[in-house]
């Protein structure tokens, strides 16, 4: 051995083996305890896509440990190939030469120049199997700097504990033997670890399309064992795919219903009260009804073409549109030559009949019919209050008596508003039945003659206009007949369109 290789190899004695021993163990363990640690931390931080991160750390922090332990078992085979030639050189050799600190004794380096136990214990030496760690000699590890030799034993470390130590050729030594059946398993558990958080963290962001999926085979065999025809079939999976691109397979109010009441009551007041403001009908009211309303406002979801309330059906919901447009028609409960249709939007609101009733100060047992015919024109979101919930905003909105109110639901009511465009329409058409009439009777009275024409040419003139005059009267009096009989059929079907039944704002409490 060189005085340079001696400057730069310092055996560790048996204490710095104890001390690197336990301080990798402790690192070892505090690895394999960090599953546990993670579960704890869980509460604070519960992220799937912070366990790739993780599983990078861990398999960095074995690396490191696995890789020192190399490192220092090398140092060790090293040594016991010095004492093996040492022990045939007896008694010329003693181990203490092998001790950096006595490098300049001049026993020790005469030994040393006629010793060849440099070529000996040297990688390609067939004197001294080194095994897994040969490339610990071959590539001097041992001579390098702190920086190279972190780095090649930290890859070191990471190449087998990635390849599960299969590209390791260890020799009959025992404590080899185990070193490389360790490192083997711990890449196996390594991997196995990565496998199930993969798997955790592929069931975190699938688990409910995979439920989703599950569902709509149940729906899809439901259908075909009730053989639905096919339109059928087709709105119920648009409906299932619109439910599921929104919700994400969530289901808000089950979430929402497990909350404390105060958190609950945030929640709803987060999500609804701005849509709730923007309902015309509720803007006059303060925080605290705005809040108990959010809590009873139950979300919605229709697909286009469906039909949210059918005429003459009992309304037991009010339905606060927030998305999406609606078409609302009427035929006066099936009465011939009468239609009205309007478009609902954002804002508006249906099933206001239910809101007359609820202020009724005597009420029927028996639920309003519905005047309108409501169906879904494109994707909508809306809010609903059931029967219950509108008798509460009833006992609200008696609190406020405020005309303004009165004046708002007659404005965006589609009930008042058909009903006053048939008032007008009707003014309308009894105004032109009296111009009409007016004309007629114009038309019957003669013109006056000129006076300075001839008698006789006067009396063949007024002849001729009297009968075109009169065949005139008679066309006008027929086509008048037959359009003021069509008129009148359908002033009649105009007034016979009820007044709606104004709500009542300003009874009190019953």
């Amino acid at each position: 051995m060189s005085s340079t290789k001696q400057k730069s190899v310092r055996f560790p004695n048996d204490l710095d083996i104890a001390k690197s021993g336990s301080y990798n163990a402790a690192k070892f363990l505090k690895t394999i305890s960090m599953k546990s640690h993670e579960q704890t931390c869980k509460s604070k931080s519960d992220k799937p896509e912070m366990e790739p991160k993780m599983n990078v750390f861990r398999k960095k922090k074995l690396s490191r440990v696995m890789g020192s332990c190399w490192y220092l078992l090398a140092v060790e085979r090293q040594e016991q190939c010095w004492k093996k030639i040492c022990d045939q050189q007896q008694p010329h050799c003693q181990y203490w030469y092998f001790d950096c600190q006595r490098k300049n004794d001049t026993s020790r380096i005469a030994w040393y120049q006629w010793s060849n136990i440099s070529t000996l214990c040297g990688p390609r030496s067939n004197f001294f199997q080194f095994g897994i760690f040969n490339d610990a000699l071959a590539f001097r590890v041992a001579q390098s700097s702190f920086l190279n030799k972190y780095a090649y034993c930290f890859w070191w470390g990471l190449r087998n504990l990635s390849s599960l130590g299969q590209n390791l050729l260890t020799t009959t030594d025992i404590n080899e033997i185990n070193f490389s059946v360790v490192l083997a398993i711990l890449g196996l558990l390594l991997f196995a670890l990565l496998i199930g958080n993969m798997q955790t963290f592929l069931q975190s962001t699938t688990m409910r399309l995979e439920e989703w999926r599950i569902k709509r085979n149940d729906t899809e065999e439901w259908m075909h064992h009730r053989q639905l025809p096919h339109d059928l079939k087709e709105r119920v999976r648009k409906y299932d795919v619109y439910r599921w691109v929104t919700t994400r397979g969530v289901d808000e109010e089950a979430i929402v219903k497990s909350l404390p009441v105060d958190l609950r009551r945030e929640i709803k007041r987060h999500l609804c009260l701005d849509l709730v403001r923007r309902v015309p009908l509720f803007d006059q009211m303060d925080e605290c009804m705005l809040d108990a309303i959010c809590e009873r406002l139950k979300p919605l979801l229709y697909t286009a073409g469906t039909c949210l309330v059918r005429e003459a059906d009992p309304v037991n919901e009010m339905h606060f549109i927030i998305r999406g447009h609606l078409d609302s028609y009427t035929t006066d409960g099936g009465r011939t030559g009468f239609f009205n249709s309007c478009q609902l939007g954002p804002c508006d609101f249906c099933g206001e009949e239910l809101l007359t009733w609820t202020l009724d100060p005597r009420p029927s047992i028996i639920l309003p019919s519905s005047t309108r015919t409501v169906t879904a024109i494109t994707e909508v979101e809306a809010f609903a209050l059931a029967k219950e919930d509108v008798t509460f905003v009833a006992s609200q909105f008696r609190k406020l008596h405020s005309k303004q109110l009165r004046h708002t639901f007659r404005f965006y009511s589609n009930q008042w508003r058909t009903w006053a465009a048939c008032f007008i329409q009707a003014a309308w058409f009894r105004y032109k039945r009296r111009k009409e009439a007016a004309a007629l009777n114009k038309a019957k009275q003669s013109p006056l003659a000129a006076p300075s024409e001839p008698r006789d040419e006067r009396r063949r003139v007024s002849l001729g206009q009297k009968a075109s005059e009169f065949a005139l009267y008679a066309a006008t009096l027929a086509a008048s007949k037959r359009k003021g009989g069509s008129m009148r059929g359908e002033l009649e079907i105009i007034n016979s369109l009820q007044k709606p039944v104004e709500p009542d704002f300003s009874v009190e409490d019953r």
